[in-house]
């Protein structure tokens, strides 16, 4: 909501060399978000005036359209003679009034003006547009021409009020009363203690039998309907000056008179309204659902198809407007103009206003399925006083009799839903308890009061919520109301106490462990947000059986396509990962930890936890047992060179076999030595995916993936070739590994080497040959490493040989070379026994 300090000051008599800064200031401790304050006109000097075109000459030869005019500008050139000026504009004639800038004036953007010979002519100055003089545009794409009966020499600086400050406020979904004037004002009425002149409280006649005739036959989707029927507006009658402008500032374009009075009345009151054509309103307006698969082409030119929950106006002939959203293209009012034969003016000259009360979710809902966002909607979706109605639909009625010489039928239609106003009972000392302060009954009461509440009672408050606020409707808003206004600031900081002596609990320690070894190893963290769409997931070449398919979907998520929580770190990584790969990065290592959320179907809805007090143990029980479950992740992908190539040799690229590496790092953090399988499991390539397993009381648990992409991910996200990427779970680490890893006792005594060179079929993991070894080798073994794969008809077909390197040490003496090649002998045996190997010659 864009709002203009001079027209907030017809509201509020703020002090007179208050600026916009410091009612920024006042507003935001109050509770409002003001972005900025823009300072309109900043550097703008004249002579700045409005003058009469006397001739135009249209100069030839060139390349677009020039014309030399002279224009009188009185005594603002300090001669009285015409000023000749070139200008290239074409929609101004003589006998227009214009806004002439002067040589020595400056103009937005510090645009120094003086005469200088152009197209063969000295220009003394310039005709200015709107958007030279900062203002927009007007809709005319061209020069400003003013209305014939302002004062040649008047300053247009001070009657196009080019100089003003504007607040930019970012209205929250719950403070929809502030998209307007009127709740602005009350805000800044009670952060200054002033008081308010509200522009809603005007004389309204009551409603009588011979208004308009209207129908609602859907009371829940529109609880009141108020119209007012103008007629013997002038078609030629423009906007005034001063209107336009306040349009401009708050960033709306003037379009016709009648058009800008509705708009102007809705910044105002914050009450959407829309004026009809009254000689194309075929019979009865009514207010319903539409059917399904009717039709109607919005002001926009759109035809659109409706849907059965759309709320639409009517006529006679079917939908003339979707309600509370955008009018009918059908019912339009029209723009005035001259008559090719007769010369006379025609338009419209008699309209209907409708100020109606919409349900915010239908409005909300409609806007949204239709894709169509309006000054109107963004109001009704966030809540609209209903009472303001008849205000609005009076107000606009006036300023149409006063600005285009119309008359006021005596006619009123009011349709009204019976309801009551919201009443809530809250304590007198609730908002200390909410807040921890003792602000005490005459300070609520107050507060209350200044936000247009009804108070009455002593220890036990019955608050009647005025309706311009539906966001207040339990004690907790009520309370907040008053923290608000009481001033944020003002609450204690108070840091809970931690028990002493407990530090970090054994999984957090495991998770900076990890991130701490990853980022040692080159790894870089990326931290992306946790949300996913079913897009990527089909990218990811991931099964619709899968149970990462199963999300948990956001109720207002910051992207449709992005509406989920994640399922698995690879996302948010590979998206990263491309993004930097196309910006010039190319060998990349990134990782990152954190949450990943899996439902099981078995969640229940979450209760809404008291704030007065703190929640008791069932209720935190049950607030945990309505949330997924919440495995945390770690992560990692990588592109490129893992070693650069320099002087000291050639480089590498990442290959599978660093990811797996990866989840081996991780696993030693936790004291877990990884069994590596093979394995197919997307987004992996079936013949380059490892499955990473631990042993969790006694039984080998899967913990995680890695390996190389398959070709089809890889093309589908755009990623480069041959990419990499690892993911395991942490809490299934914690729980595979032995707690405290403890640090090694590094023997004294020389090693004793042996190698090992078995041959096994082809289908033989070799990480269960390595298994069978370090079991058939007992405890005298102290590292075995494989370091040699070979396939070829020396070893047969579908074999393959796996040379090992065994390293025995004893903890107390020297081993002799009959201990070493009894215990390599102990771990060959095993291998034959549980893998079919046999010992290589």
């Amino acid at each position: 909501m864009r709002v203009p300090l001079s027209w907030l000051r017809e509201y509020v008599d703020l002090p007179a060399g208050e600026s916009g800064r410091d009612v920024q200031t006042k507003l935001i401790a109050s509770g409002l978000e003001v972005e900025t304050v823009e300072q309109l006109g900043a550097g703008i000097e004249g002579p700045l005036v409005v003058g009469q075109v006397l001739t135009i000459e249209e100069l030839e030869g060139f390349k677009k359209p020039i014309r030399f005019c002279t224009v009188d500008v009185g005594q603002a050139n300090g001669t009285g003679e015409p000023q000749e000026i070139v200008c290239g504009a074409r929609n101004f004639a003589v006998g227009d009034k214009v806004v002439v800038v002067l040589p020595g004036a400056t103009l937005p953007g510090d645009f120094k003006i003086a005469a200088r010979k152009t197209y063969g002519k000295v220009s003394h100055g310039m005709i200015c547009s709107g958007d030279e003089l900062g203002m927009g545009d007007d809709g005319s794409h061209g020069i400003i021409v003013l209305p014939p009966e302002i004062e040649v020499g008047t300053d247009a600086i001070r009657l196009l009020e080019l100089v003003d400050e504007v607040l930019d406020i970012a209205v929250t979904p719950d403070r929809g009363y502030c998209l307007s004037m009127r709740g602005v004002a009350r805000e800044t009425a009670t952060a200054y203690g002033l008081p308010l002149r509200d522009p809603a409280l005007l004389d309204v006649p009551p409603p009588n039998s011979y208004g308009y005739p209207v129908k609602v036959t859907d009371p829940i989707g529109c609880d009141r309907f108020t119209a007012r029927t103008v007629v013997g507006l002038q078609p030629e009658a423009r906007s005034p000056i001063w209107l336009q402008r306040r349009l401009q500032k708050a960033g709306m374009r003037p379009i016709s008179l009648a058009v800008d009075v509705t708009n102007y009345v809705m910044l105002e009151l914050g009450q959407p309204l829309h004026a009809y054509d009254r000689s194309l309103i075929q019979g009865t307006i009514g207010v319903r659902r539409a059917e399904p698969g009717e039709k109607i082409t919005t002001l926009d030119g759109t035809k659109r198809v409706l849907d059965a929950e759309d709320l639409v106006i009517t006529d006679d002939r079917g939908p003339i407007g979707l309600a509370g959203v955008m009018g009918g293209a059908n019912t339009e009012i029209a723009d005035h103009g001259a008559d090719p034969e007769t010369g006379e003016v025609r338009g419209t000259t008699d309209v209907v206003i409708e100020a109606a009360h919409f349900n915010a979710l239908t409005i909300a809902r409609t806007a949204r399925r239709h894709k169509l966002s309006s000054e109107a909607s963004k109001r009704f979706e966030r809540g609209v006083d209903p009472e303001a109605a008849s205000a609005a639909a009076q107000r606009t009625v006036d300023l149409l009799v006063l600005l285009a010489g119309g008359t006021a039928e005596a006619g009123v239609t009011e349709i009204v839903a019976p309801s009551g106003p919201h009443t809530i009972t809250i304590p007198a000392d609730h908002p200390d308890k909410v807040a921890g302060v003792a602000y005490g009954r005459e300070t609520v009461v107050r507060r209350l009061q200044q936000v247009g509440c009804d108070v009455y009672g002593q220890d036990e408050l019955m608050v009647t919520v005025p309706s311009w606020r539906p966001d207040l409707t339990d004690p907790n808003d009520l309370a907040e109301e008053v923290i608000r206004l009481e001033g944020y600031e003002n609450l204690p900081s108070t840091l809970p106490t931690p028990p002493a002596g407990t530090g970090l609990t054994e999984r957090q320690r495991l998770h900076r462990r990890a991130g701490r070894a990853l980022a040692g190893a080159g790894y870089v963290e990326a931290l992306n947000y946790p949300f996913i769409g079913e897009a990527v997931l089909d990218q990811l070449g991931i099964e619709a059986d899968d149970p990462r398919r199963r999300t948990v979907k956001l109720v207002n998520p910051l992207s449709d396509e992005e509406p989920s929580l994640r399922t698995t770190l690879l996302p948010g990584l590979l998206s990263a990962l491309r993004r930097n790969d196309g910006r010039g990065s190319h060998d990349l290592a990134l990782f990152e930890t954190g949450l990943v959320f899996r439902p099981t179907g078995d969640e229940k809805p979450a209760a809404r936890l008291p704030v007065d007090r703190r929640p008791t143990d069932a209720e935190i029980a049950a607030l945990n047992a309505a949330l997924p479950e919440q495995p945390r992740r770690a992560a990692v992908v990588l592109a490129g060179a893992r070693e650069q190539a320099g002087w000291w040799g050639k480089g590498r690229p990442a290959t599978w076999a660093d990811a797996v590496e990866a989840g081996r790092l991780v696993a030693r953090e936790a004291g877990v030595d990884l069994i590596v399988r093979q394995d197919q499991h997307a987004p992996w390539h079936p013949g380059r995916c490892a499955a990473l397993l631990a042993v969790v009381d006694g039984e080998e648990v899967l913990v995680g993936n890695a390996g190389e992409l398959h070709p089809r991910v890889i093309k589908a996200l755009g990623l480069p070739e041959r990419t990499s990427a690892m993911e395991i779970d942490l809490d299934r680490l914690e729980r595979a590994g032995a707690g405290v890893v403890p640090a090694p006792r590094i023997s004294t005594f020389p090693v004793a080497t042996q190698d090992v060179a078995l041959i096994v079929d082809s289908a033989v993991p070799a990480a269960d040959v390595e298994s069978a070894l370090r079991s058939g080798a007992g405890e005298l073994l102290e590292d075995l490493r494989l370091f040699d794969v070979f396939t070829g008809e020396q070893v047969g077909e579908g074999k393959k040989s796996l040379a090992y390197a065994l390293r025995f040490r004893a903890a107390d003496r020297t081993l002799t070379a009959d201990e070493a090649s009894a215990a390599r002998d102990a771990a060959v045996e095993a291998a034959v026994e549980r893998t079919g190997a046999s010992l290589r010659a």
